[in-house]
């Protein structure tokens, strides 16, 4: 298993993250449709490099589990 971290942010720095986060799966998500389709709906993403549509799934998936952990955790400790 790997190392677990506990870190402490701000509401603002936290927010901040998730912003990033979800530009990142986003763009992962436009990746896979292009690899899909051979276009994109909005063609103002950059698309990232990768073998095809199922590697960027699983990458976009990938970021959508970990903006939700930090989501679930945020909302846990707002109580």
């Amino acid at each position: 298993m790997s190392q677990t971290y506990l870190i402490r942010l701000g509401e603002n720095e936290l927010g901040q993250i998730l912003d990033g986060l979800r530009v990142r799966e986003t763009t992962w998500r436009a990746t896979a449709e292009y690899h899909a389709c051979g276009h994109l709906a909005d063609d103002s993403v950059a698309i990232e490099a990768c073998r095809d549509e199922v590697e960027a799934t699983r990458i976009a998936d990938f970021y959508t589990a970990i903006i939700r952990d930090l989501e679930h955790q945020r909302e846990a400790q707002r109580g």
